[in-house]
């Protein structure tokens, strides 16, 4: 029996039941599949993949296309979790239409159940725009990595009284214009807290600590897959980075020593065939070639 999709709906009403919302990035078919298998109610195929998979130094040269290609694998590997999708940069922010046409890729080519825009005040028309469609639109306040070089550098937001009034305003404004939802980055947790508390729709943290109704990580940090030290708002669970180095070389070793294949990793002949023909047949190429006529039998004759 097919487990019933989360929607946009259940999110709300976990909010409203005081349940904590667990979201995951993931971007490929394997890593989506086990997510969802482990019963994560939501997974964004963040543009983060261009820092986690295709090793940019940012996520500005996220393109549309490659946003699909990832979403398309997502989207294929679930049954229950809500797929949001990240609107790359400079594809909501031209104009409301063109952003429409954009999310309706995503939604309609990628499978996506939902996008996901970064911004405040700006984008609200757009957000608008395509909640009217029909499109489910996540919001994303506090640290917003499209704005890097605006920004300077990734690091804490709503430092200041006016910063802080500025983020409810546009909290606000995004859950006025339809947003189920809104990814607080980096966001003091006393400020995320509030804004928390003041809103009807859920808020997601990343960076932003325990008082949002929910908490989204960067799946390669949770297990640790890239080296280096993590950002100081993520736990690993595991170091998978370790892990599989470990196994690239042990499976490097056993192919150097020849113990990899084994017999019980290797086949043998189908009963249609036997070791004088596969012999004759080499024998007959090895002619052709101009060389040994009499080929070596194999060594398991």
């Amino acid at each position: 029996m097919t487990p019933q999709r989360v929607t946009v709906a259940d999110l709300r009403a976990m909010k409203r039941r005081g349940e904590r919302i667990v979201m995951l990035t993931a971007y490929d078919y394997p890593t989506a599949r086990l997510i969802d298998e482990a019963g994560i109610p939501a997974i964004l195929v963040g543009d983060s993949l261009g820092n986690t998979v295709l090793g940019y130094e940012t996520t500005i040269p996220v393109t549309l296309e490659q946003m699909l290609h990832h979403t398309k694998a997502v989207t294929r590997a679930t049954r229950r979790a809500l797929v949001i999708a990240d609107m790359p940069f400079l594809t909501f922010q031209i104009s409301p239409e063109e952003a429409l046409r954009n999310a309706g890729r995503l939604v309609q080519e990628g499978g996506a159940h939902a996008v996901k825009l970064e911004g405040g005040g700006p984008i609200v028309e757009t957000v608008s725009r395509l909640v009217r469609a029909g499109i489910p639109v996540m919001g994303h306040l506090g640290l917003t990595p499209q704005a890097v070089h605006t920004l300077g550098r990734f690091r804490l937001q709503a430092r200041t009284a006016d910063a802080v009034r500025q983020l409810f305003a546009d909290a606000i404004a995004l859950e006025r214009a339809g947003a189920f939802a809104i990814v607080l980055e980096l966001v003091p947790a006393p400020v995320a807290r509030a804004v928390s508390q003041l809103l009807e729709i859920p808020t997601i943290g990343i960076g932003a600590g325990p008082g949002c109704d929910g908490q989204v990580q960067v799946l390669t940090d949770l297990l640790h897959l890239l080296p280096g030290p993590l950002p100081r708002h993520a736990r690993a669970y595991t170091d998978l980075a370790t892990i599989v180095s470990d196994a690239i070389r042990r499976y490097a070793e056993d192919v150097r020593s020849g113990t990899f294949p084994s017999e019980s990793e290797s086949f043998g002949l189908p009963r249609e065939l036997d070791l004088d023909t596969v012999a004759a047949i080499a024998a007959e190429f090895a002619a052709q070639r101009g060389g040994d006529e009499h080929a070596p039998l194999p060594d398991d004759r």
